[in-house]
């Protein structure tokens, strides 16, 4: 998977831009497909938007101007967590939540940040795997954390370097 500039995208590749609030209502509306017991409603994802300067959302889309994913940081101070990751149904497997991961870490390197958490549910292999092979580290579980179904959620890290930016 590449990024691409929008006039220099091929099929298979994403443009990221930065969200939009004309996006949010089709956020809305994956967020309901993606997370259906945790999902962000649009007045929620209003509320994120209204959150800059330290909240960070990027937009993965296809040449045709296609949401396949989207992402959010909060920097406050050395930190920084991710708020936010997806990608929508048909865009799952072909590299777009990794594209996404890493702009958020280039993002937070860029800001001086040292280091960047976030949580997912023990029950996301998918997820799971794609921050495992970024680098991040479970520091600590979060039991019974999603309702309903007891789900635990692994608090992970990725110490930030420099060249990361």
């Amino acid at each position: 998977m590449t990024v691409a500039q929008p006039e220099a995208a091929a099929p298979g590749e994403v443009v990221l831009r930065d969200l939009q609030w004309t996006d949010l209502a089709h956020l809305a509306e994956l967020e309901q497909q993606l997370f259906a017991d945790d999902a962000w409603s649009e007045a929620t994802w209003w509320t994120e938007l209204a959150g800059r300067p330290r909240r960070d959302y990027v937009v993965a889309t296809t040449p045709d101007g296609t949401i396949a994913g989207y992402a959010g940081l909060d920097v406050a101070g050395d930190v920084a967590d991710v708020m936010t990751i997806a990608t929508a149904p048909g865009h799952q497997g072909r590299g777009t939540g990794r594209v996404l991961l890493t702009e958020l870490v280039r993002r937070a390197a860029a800001r001086g940040v040292e280091a960047v958490l976030l949580e997912v549910r023990a029950d996301n292999d998918a997820a799971r795997r794609l921050y495992d092979r970024a680098g991040f580290e479970v520091i600590s579980v979060r039991r019974r954390y999603y309702q309903p179904g007891d789900v635990d959620a692994l608090v992970m890290r990725l110490l930030v370097t420099k060249g990361d930016a």
